[in-house]
């Protein structure tokens, strides 16, 4: 029998909350056949951590380095600085595979100017590094979309999204990346985007430690072990094979970070 494997386009490894459980939560990953994940991050500390865990767990973890918007507002410009600079120092380091966590938050519109002088930054060293950025968008999506064709990026990722629908025709069309997590077993929402974006552009995502309140999921510590449910649930979605579905998830995997995975032959 095939036997499905899973890819994590995006946790928080370098979270806080996750601080003395990456190993239980690896191994309980490896019980499920999670077989990738990319740590992103979201200050200076995470993006260290993350590195950190990714030379750690080689071929097993992978780190995305940034500034999320939430930590726009306590940000200094030194703290901008030495981000950027521990950032591109990392060029030829092959377990960064992306920017991200980076992008904008409409609940953070009065230090909007800030955020976008951050933002673009991240953008300008995604370039820089020829690496794919991972994007934060929440109310913000349909301007994001509208500023990326300026900047000359290797791939983006949106991750999380779930409005507005009518900009998701333009970002499949760009070529860009949609990310879905847990809500997709519960939420009709997030199961439309589903619907709407082809298989070949989709990632699965946990967003751990953010938790999930509603079944299967209900509190729980979230971790990688998650995502069979969260592809079984695209699978009924797209109405195809879970096995089918996992795999191309996996390849989207690939390409999108620019990996060769090491993956053990199927099982008879």
């Amino acid at each position: 029998m095939k036997k499905s494997r899973y890819v994590d386009s995006h946790i928080h490894l370098s979270d806080d909350e996750y601080l003395g459980k990456v190993e239980e939560i690896l191994a309980e990953a490896r019980g499920s056949n999670v077989i990738a994940m990319v740590s992103n991050s979201m200050d200076l500390e995470t993006s260290i951590r993350s590195l950190e865990l990714a030379m750690q767990y080689e071929g097993e973890v992978y780190a995305a380095l940034g500034i999320h918007p939430w930590s726009v507002n306590s940000l200094t410009d030194d703290d901008l600085r030495r981000t950027c600079e521990y950032i591109l120092k990392q060029k030829q380091n092959r377990a960064v595979v992306a920017i991200g966590e980076v992008g904008l938050d409409y609940k953070y519109e009065k230090i909007w100017d800030k955020q976008l002088r951050v933002f673009e930054e991240m953008l300008r060293l995604a370039e820089k590094m020829d690496l794919p950025v991972i994007i934060h968008s929440r109310g913000t999506t349909a301007k994001i979309v509208d500023m990326l064709p300026s900047y000359r990026l290797k791939g983006v990722l949106l991750h999380w999204f779930s409005n507005p629908i009518s900009v998701l025709p333009k970002a499949v069309d760009r070529g860009y990346y949609i990310s879905e997590g847990p809500p997709v077993v519960y939420s009709e929402g997030v199961r439309e985007v589903v619907k709407r974006v082809p298989l070949e552009k989709l990632l699965t995502e946990t967003d751990g430690p953010v938790r999930y309140f509603k079944s299967p999921f209900d509190g729980k510590l979230t971790t990688p072990a998650f995502l069979p449910k969260v592809v079984s649930a695209i699978a009924e979605v797209k109405q195809a094979d879970v096995y089918e579905v996992a795999w191309q998830i996996l390849k989207n995997f690939e390409e999108f970070f620019g990996l060769k995975l090491e993956k053990e032959d199927e099982d008879a």
